[in-house]
């Protein structure tokens, strides 16, 4: 799908077409003077875009949605949402755009998605730009994910618009185009139950079930199987997370893809020094989005969603709470059986060992790094380098820590698996921060750095001693802001 002009790409409108009780018609707000900052040309190679195209003219006003095919019919996609707790029925995007779907060479299907496009009928009093740094961090922070092999959205594109926008204070405005298989929420099923249609239910969940989830479609109870699914999906996602000690950091139900994927990048960040109860964005006050906290927040998001299929479920109310209920009553085995088989890999241990015996070693090794402050990221390659004899670090004299050890290396890790599955680079907080703040004066060498970096993250090259290493000595509290 080589394009060299916007009119040759083919922009299907499925969603807009298939669902229009789930949207809006509407348009891009035009940008004065815009710049592409950053172009994800491997991504745009996987779509069947021109790279070259992209950075032309036409193609930076195509990725901001001033210059679209005739058959594009973009939309302003509604749902609802728990944002901390409390629902609220009429969400939306308020500052995006669904610009429509594209096939990729193998016949794949993705959204392109735009984001600080401009205010929308969902804006909600807002003025529907964003911010130039919080663009870049999800497009770095979703390259470095991507990179770890979690699923994620992708971020195609960030364009300078060359508007100021008034936050605490001023600042550039961009806009982020993305990629996602969909970008189907709990909360577009939210919206579809609360407005009482079953049949606009149905629908979408036909709709959701043709896109990700085909099996389903010839079950027994297609409804319910794509419950499972989605439940199976995002047990397997919200335990990589944990892995690599990603803190999503907004968890809300509009937030959370039917499709498994991660979406969203707002007040995310990776953890330092290991901390059940890290907790990186300035208005999650109470934790409840904590690292540690992850696990249980997605299965209670995922009753939300349960609560919505009911009427397809089952004709019947008391039989469709039953069956829901025994699909949510398997998240936590699927949950474990993701973490445990991550853990083991983490630890370089065989299918020999018991996941009873994995279980609880991992168990102790995550208390004792969460007592010890002891960098997360760092400590599982020290780790390896034990597992092939190397000298004891430092970490492993703290007489607890090499008590553990000891039990470890009496199963006979292999370091080769460990050194496949535990990151060198990951998107460190400090040189997010450090090349945000470069961005935006102007300077974009650091970011694109750090971009490349973190897009190998497991093999460890020389020179880049800097990206491998910790936050620096005497940093305090990391803290992270939306940018809406």
């Amino acid at each position: 799908m080589t394009a060299s002009t916007a009119a040759t790409i083919a922009l299907e409108g499925r969603f807009a077409r298939e669902l229009p009780e789930l949207s809006v018609p509407w348009q891009a707000e035009p940008a004065p003077s815009p710049e592409l900052l950053a172009l994800n040309a491997p991504l745009a190679a996987t779509l069947g875009l021109d790279a070259a195209f992209l950075r032309s003219v036409e193609g930076v006003a195509f990725l901001t949605g001033a210059a679209l095919p005739d058959t594009a019919t973009p939309v302003a996609q509604a749902y609802s949402g728990h944002q901390f707790g409390g629902f609220s029925p009429r969400l939306g995007d308020g500052r995006a755009l669904l610009l429509g779907e594209l096939r990729d060479p193998d016949g794949n299907t993705h959204d392109l998605h735009l984001k600080g496009s401009g205010p929308t009928p969902f804006a909600r009093a807002g003025d529907g730009r964003a911010v130039l740094a919080p663009m870049l961090r999800e497009y770095v922070v979703s390259e470095g994910v991507h990179a770890l092999g979690i699923p994620s959205t992708r971020s195609l594109a960030v364009v300078a618009t060359g508007r100021v926008v008034q936050r605490e204070v001023e600042f550039p405005g961009a806009i982020l185009a993305r990629t996602a298989s969909s970008h189907l929420r709990v909360g577009s099923f939210q919206f579809a139950a609360a407005t009482g249609d079953v049949e606009l239910l149905r629908r979408l969940a036909d709709h959701a079930i043709d896109r990700h989830y085909a099996h389903a479609a010839s079950a027994e109870h297609p409804y319910l199987t794509l419950f499972e699914s989605v439940v199976k999906a995002q047990a397997s996602l919200v335990a990589k997370w944990m892995l690599v000690g990603f803190v999503h950091g907004v968890m809300n139900t509009d937030n959370v893809t039917i499709s498994g994927e991660t979406i969203d990048y707002g007040p995310c960040a990776f953890v330092d020094v290991f901390d059940h109860a890290a907790v990186f964005s300035s208005i999650d006050g109470g934790g409840r989005y904590a690292y540690g906290n992850q696990p249980v927040i997605t299965e209670w998001n995922l009753a939300r969603f349960a609560e919505t299929l009911l009427p397809l479920i089952d004709d019947d109310a008391d039989r469709a709470v039953e069956r829901a209920t025994g699909a949510l009553g398997e998240y936590r085995a699927h949950y474990s059986e993701a973490w445990i088989a991550g853990m083991r890999a983490k630890l370089g241990l065989a299918g020999s060992v018991t996941d009873e015996a994995v279980a609880p070693l991992a168990t102790d090794l995550l208390h004792l790094l969460h007592e010890n402050r002891v960098d997360f990221t760092s400590f599982f390659r020290v780790l390896a380098s034990v597992a092939r004899g190397g000298d004891r670090p430092a970490v492993l004299e703290v007489d607890a820590i090499g008590e553990w050890a000891a039990r470890w290396l009496e199963l006979s890790p292999d370091a080769g698996v460990m050194d496949r599955v535990n990151p060198v680079y990951i998107p460190r907080n400090h040189l997010v921060e450090e090349a945000l703040t470069a961005a935006t004066a102007g300077d974009m060498a650091p970011f694109e750095a750090l971009v490349d970096v973190v897009r190998r993250p497991f093999e460890e090259r020389p020179g880049l001693e800097r990206y491998a290493a910790g936050a620096p000595a005497g940093s305090g509290p990391y803290t992270t802001f939306c940018g809406t």
